[in-house]
């Protein structure tokens, strides 16, 4: 009998997987994973680690905890706050699938005596002889508005190998139903918003706890003087709220930040938001699954639940079929269809 270590948020999710592999005949071991959080800030993790806890007694399968608070710090919260102070807008979801689940938690897991771990994610993961293909391959999920295959692009084969994703091949409304079937004590807990450090407060509340934050000029594409911004590191690069335009007109069109420079802690401006778009993206740290041939027709997501965008890949280089918004330091995520293969972060080259 192989071994998975289930990470448990507290959630539904988690929760279900856990859930089906047991049903599947696997030695489940529940696991839950404490991540940093500030102090000024209120998160339920307690919560979360109590429910996580009924939920293995509820299955009847031993529940672990590992801290990873400092690995968290240090990897994914000092990374994101180091590229906002740099005009960056980074992926912190993706750093820590990165660091933490796949990196630091597996590794424990593998230690600790586990063949397997396994997450809620909604995401699958094909076997070679299904297609006859020599590799792995990572496929976005069956609930296209649950999908979260785009945060998992820097996930190796090896990861891949060692990963189970029980709920990828259901929808969220089957994953309810079934948490109801096993009785589940977690079966009717909203879904978390976005990361847990966060909680109740906005980004832009956070990042002023570390982040020298001062009110600088919002600029037209002249370079003259138009309005006033809270700090060139909250904005990114198509946005249109969170700055003040002077002698504004009722109903005229909006204002898009079209480029920041923190360095003068200066934002510029259009009310074209085309200037934001760009007919290709550069990579760095890219990761591939399957190297893309040159010219293949492909589909390109730089952004969480956007509509992919046809592209073609040349090197670490994307070009777009028509001018994409690709704001740097996000993730560019490339598919195939539905098969993930691979993806990059996205620089301030033109």
């Amino acid at each position: 009998m192989r071994t998975v270590f289930a990470g448990l948020s507290g959630g539904v999710d988690s929760a279900v997987s856990a859930a089906l592999l047991k049903r599947e005949g696997y030695d489940v071991v529940g696991a839950f994973i404490k991540i940093w959080r500030p102090e000024f800030i209120e998160c339920p993790w307690r919560k979360d680690r109590l429910d996580a806890m009924r939920v293995c007694a509820a299955l009847e399968i031993p529940f672990r905890e590992i801290d990873l608070s400092d690995k968290y710090k240090k990897t994914v919260i000092d990374d994101m706050v180091l590229n906002y102070a740099r005009g960056i807008t980074p992926n912190p979801d993706v750093l820590c699938n990165r660091h933490i689940k796949f990196g630091a938690f597996k590794e424990w897991a593998l230690r600790e005596g586990a063949d397997l771990i396994a997450t809620g994610h909604y995401a699958q993961i094909q076997n070679p002889d299904e297609r006859l293909r020599k590799s792995l391959m990572l496929l976005r999920g069956r609930d296209a508005n649950k999908d979260q295959s785009y945060f998992l692009w820097q996930l190796t084969e090896d990861d891949l190998s060692r990963t189970l994703f029980p709920v990828g091949g259901y929808t969220k409304q089957e994953v309810r139903a079934l948490a109801e079937k096993f009785r589940l004590p977690v079966a009717k807990k909203h879904d978390s918003q976005g990361l847990c450090f966060v909680g109740d407060i906005s980004l832009r509340e956070f990042l002023a706890h570390y982040l020298p934050l001062e009110k600088g000029a919002v600029l037209d594409e002249g370079g003259k003087t138009i309005g006033e911004h809270d700090g060139a590191a909250l904005y990114t690069l198509g946005e249109r709220h969170g700055f003040r335009v002077t002698q504004t007109i009722a109903h005229e069109e909006p204002y898009y930040c079209v480029g920041i420079d923190t360095g003068r802690n200066t934002i510029t401006v259009s009310k074209d938001r085309t200037r934001a778009l760009r007919t290709s993206a550069s990579l760095i740290d890219t990761n591939w699954l399957e190297i893309p041939k040159e010219g293949e027709p492909l589909l390109a997501q730089a952004r969480y639940r956007e509509t992919p965008v046809s592209c073609t890949v040349s090197g670490d280089r994307v070009h777009f079929e028509k001018p994409h918004l690709a704001p740097a330091g996000q993730s560019l995520v490339v598919y195939n269809n539905d098969v993930l293969m691979g993806g990059g972060v996205i620089t301030a080259d033109a």
